[in-house]
């Protein structure tokens, strides 16, 4: 069985949004993933608006490149 809850670390501890459905004295296997806040979590790279590259492209046009620099 596996759960997916997002926590704070505050002063060296996690603090959960809710609790786990849990019995006293479980043993659990605990992985960290950090949330990038504002980025995109699989590539880590800034959002674009879908209207920015949806224009007519050109051989000048450098997509990857205006994404992973944030243009």
């Amino acid at each position: 069985m596996s759960h997916i809850v997002d926590a704070v670390y505050e002063n060296g501890v996690l603090k959960l949004e809710h609790p786990l459905p849990l019995k006293n004295q479980e043993k659990v296997r605990v992985t960290i993933e950090s949330i990038a806040v504002g980025t995109h979590r699989v590539l880590d790279i800034q959002p674009i608006s879908v209207g920015r590259i949806l224009h007519p492209l050109s051989s000048d046009d450098d997509l990857l490149g205006e994404m992973l620099e944030g243009r």
